[in-house]
Parts: structure tokens; sequence; C-alpha cells
């Protein structure tokens, strides 16, 4: 999940090896041990995968037309490995296995649905490595297309394709009545963390009913990319759709610059706007599209790598805001909610203390959207890249961010291991307490799902949680290697009075959108 993308390179999953105890265990003990059992959260189900790691976070959709909403979601080995699960769809209502996939490489995207073959059930758009590109029948998982057979690339590589992000899509661009791909590719695994000798990315508009290419953009700095873009208009009246990209990775900078959708059309972002750069990091992890001053345009907000997150206007593109935290890194997205004040949204995010490859331990800020005034800050757990998600956990008026946590633990006879923990952040009464059980092993990368899996009225959670295997160095050090994953499904008995506009990654409707 690292090396040259925190977010969706296998690096950390493969971290076996890397070395936890320099965490402080006892750090924020009273608010780790402090939790709520009057929610009644029940387990509902928990599906194990041996042999293979997630690497994307879970989407829904009604797969088999039961009114219960299924999962969808990637898996893998290792880069450039091949596994026999590389996609998954799991039945909402019993946990239950309903298709697989092979794939040739990991499949680290999280998915969308579209209603490709017109049969009335959403199908899956998912990618990966290795210029992996899949349109999958949703109700029998068979494979409509891939991009690469269709395109009849051989070495993706030597075109200049590598990893596909996360997909959204865009109005019909060939007249074949159906919505179309807008997809960013990019990411060398294969390049050593420091040189700067990188393939430049590109974004790309791809026919979603038969994976044809239709429009290919490089980069306008001709850098690489890893960062899943968004598209929107970002006023009612603008005209035309505008596209947000960022380039740039761990090690090397990059910029966040704006485009149009007609540029990517015309396959030239020469004239793309350079929102703000960054010299020696760039722009990982997705943007979110946000009305921060009430003024009718979506702004744009994005965290950097080099631990900075800023805040610019939708309507002229000036910077309304930026704040630098030192000695920390970023990789996840944003999220965002009226955690103190319902006249006001405010932003709340996870980064990484240190410097990578060393990053151990967490930072989670309270961002007062207006100005970009920390409100509070955290450190719970150890190092994690998920994103937070949101709603109104106690029905006080008042949105609460949800965050899935690995909390490092001595046991009593010395030995040590990680779990993990669902923890609750209620900003407005400034609590934080766990729901649910704390669950052996470890979530790395791989937001949870929240929403109302049956529409039934109540909140319901789903989240995945890596199996670990443990090693003990004769320094005291303790060393860990994945066995495989299990994703469980909480229900409660929380009503939902109000919509859920951030439960998944990217937000509930998988586009790094939030509407006011």
């Amino acid at each position: 999940m690292m090396y040259k993308n925190l977010l969706h390179k296998l690096f950390f999953y493969l971290l076996c090896f890397f070395l936890i105890t320099s965490c402080n265990p006892e750090s924020n003990k009273s608010q780790l041990e402090k939790s709520r059992d009057d929610f009644n959260f029940e387990k509902i189900w928990s599906v194990e995968f041996p042999d293979v790691a997630i690497y994307s976070s879970l989407r829904v959709a009604d797969l088999n037309q039961d009114g219960v909403k299924d999962f969808v979601f990637g898996a893998g080995k290792s880069e450039m490995v091949p596994t026999e699960i590389g996609i998954i769809a799991v039945s909402g209502a019993s946990g239950e296995i309903m298709w697989t996939l092979p794939a040739r490489d990991e499949i680290f995207g999280s998915a969308n649905f579209l209603d490709i073959n017109n049969d009335g059930i959403p199908d899956v758009i998912i990618g990966g490595r290795g210029a992996i590109l899949y349109a999958i029948n949703g109700k029998t998982g068979e494979i409509i297309w891939e991009y690469s057979q269709e395109n009849n690339l051989n070495d993706p590589g030597e075109e200049g394709l590598y990893n596909f992000y996360n997909p959204q899509f865009i109005e019909d661009q060939n007249d074949d009545g159906i919505p179309d791909i807008l997809i960013s590719n990019g990411g060398d695994v294969t390049i050593a963390p420091n040189d700067p000798n990188r393939p430049p990315g590109n974004l790309m508009i791809i026919d979603s009913k038969v994976g044809n290419l239709i429009a290919q953009a490089e980069v306008p700095d001709s850098k690489e990319i890893y960062m899943s873009i968004v598209v929107s208009k970002l006023h009612k009246d603008e005209m035309g759709y505008t596209v947000i990209f960022g380039t740039g990775g761990e090690t090397l900078g990059g910029g966040l610059y704006r485009t149009t959708l007609s540029e990517i059309i015309n396959q030239d972002l020469s004239n793309s706007v350079l929102l703000t750069s960054s010299e020696n990091h760039g722009f990982v992890a997705p943007p979110l599209l946000i009305d921060l001053n009430d003024n009718g345009f979506l702004d744009i907000v994005a965290n950097s790598a080099e631990g900075k997150i800023i805040a610019i206007s939708g309507k002229d593109n000036s910077i309304l805001w930026e704040k630098k935290v030192s000695n920390t890194e970023v990789y996840s997205t944003i999220a965002a909610g009226n955690f103190v004040d319902n006249n006001r949204v405010d932003l709340f995010t996870s980064y990484s203390i240190g410097k990578w490859p060393v990053l151990r331990d967490n930072l989670q800020l309270l961002i007062r959207g207006d100005s970009g005034e920390i409100i509070s800050q955290d450190t719970l757990g150890i190092y994690q890249t998920a994103s937070p998600v949101v709603t109104d956990f106690n029905n006080d008026g008042y949105d609460d961010a949800l965050m899935s946590l690995n909390i490092h633990k001595k046991q009593s006879d010395g030995s040590s291991v990680l779990v993990n923990k669902l923890m609750v952040y209620d900003f407005f009464n400034n609590d934080i307490y766990q729901i649910h059980v704390s669950e052996p092993g470890a979530n790395i990368a791989s937001t949870p799902w929240i929403g109302d899996l049956d529409n039934n009225g109540k909140l319901d959670i789903a989240y995945p949680v890596l199996t670990l295997v443990y090693s003990q160095a004769q320094d005291d050090n303790v060393y860990f290697g994945v066995k495989g994953f299990r994703v469980n499904l909480l229900r409660s008995q929380i009503d939902l009075k109000s919509e859920i506009k951030w439960g998944s990654y990217m937000g509930s409707k998988y586009n790094g959108i939030y509407a006011n």
C-alpha cells in the first residue's frame, strides 16, 4: 500500500517487518478504554479470506435484488503477483460470498457502480495495478470487459500505463446511451523511492460499455500520479465540468491542478490551472469538494503529503487558508460534517507522525472549515491511512466521526499484539469512546462503510480487519505479517434521522463531493 503511494501499494501490508514497539501503548489510555454499550451493536456476520490482504475500501450496491445492499471490494497478495481472489462480492444480508474473480495483480481500488448491460442491476467498475480495470456483471461476477484486453495492451508499462485509481462517471461521450468513465492512471512500482525518473500520469476517458479508450491526456508537469480524481460543476450555473487532479508522491514533489472535462476530451492539459504545489511531496489522497463559505461555489480542500491541508476557492482559485503540521505526512482523505456548529462545516482528517518510511503514530485533527484553525487534535493508534466516516451517533443534532484505529497492546505475559478498535469522536460533547469490541489484528488502509444496509432506518457498520502473524525479535521489537483478512458487519439500534453524507471512502456517493 506504500512504496510510492501509501494509499495504493502493498508496502505497508508487507510491512510484516514494521517496528511498532516505539509507539507508546499507554498513550491516551483513558480514552482508548472508554466504551459505549448502549448502542446495542450486534455482529451479524463475519466472513474470512485467508492468504490475501485487503487494499480497497468497502462499497455497496444491491447486486442480488433482495432489498439489502451487498459489498464489493478488492484484494491481493503482493506487487506483480497474481491472486485467485482479487475482486469479491459479499451478500449484505448473510455474509455469504456471492462471487469472486482472480486478478493478475493487486486490486487496491474501490468499486463504483453503473448498470452497463441494462439488466436493472448495478455492474462493477474497479481497478488496480498493471493497468487492471474491469467492468464486471454485478449479478454473476462475469467480466464484461477488461481494459487491457479491449485495447490490445500486451505490456501496459511499455505504453505508459500503470495503476488505475477510483473511477468517476461523466456524461455519455459516444452516444451509446450510458455514462462513460473518467479515471487517472500512473505509478510505476518497479522504480526506487527516490528515483526522480518516473513515467508521467494520465487522465483517461473510457467507454463504459465496451472498455475502449476515448481520450487520454498526460498531466501537465509530466509527474507521476496516484490521486483518484474528482469531477463536478463547481457552481450550478457552470457551463462545463471541472476536474481536480494531483501529481507527485511520497518523496517527489507535485501539484494540485484544476482543468476541464473538455480539455481532457481534447487530450491536452497544458492549460490546466496549478492551484498549489509542493517541492518535495505530492498530492496523493483524493481532494474534497465542499462549499466552505456559502457562496454557492464548491471549494477544493486537499491534503498534501508534506503534512499540509489547504483550502482553495472554487470561484477564483485563490487560497482561502492553509495549515502545515510539522513532523507529519498525510495519505488519508478528509471528512466533513457539522461537528460543533450546525451553521458551519468543519473538517476531520488523520495525519501520520514522522517521515516516510518511518511513520508510526496517528494524529487526528478537527479543523474549522471557514478559517483553517485547528479546533482539536488527538493522537490515538498507530499508523494507518483509512479515512474517517461521519454520522450523528447519539442523535444530539451534531455529526460525529468514526475511525478504525489500530492499538498496540502489551499482554500480561510481556508479548505484544495489535487490536483494531472502532472509535467515535463526539466533538460537540468533547468525548471519544469505543463502540463494539476490539478485534485482534489491524486495518491499515480500508475505510469502513456506514449506512442503512437493509433500509430499516437503523445504522449499520461494515469494516475489514487484517489477520496478523506475530514474531518477537531479540531486541524486543515486534514484527508482524499478514495472513488474510475478515469483513465484519455490525447492526445497531441507532435511528438514522438524516442522510449520511460521508459514509464511505470519498463520501456516500463515492465522488468526493460534500453537499452542504
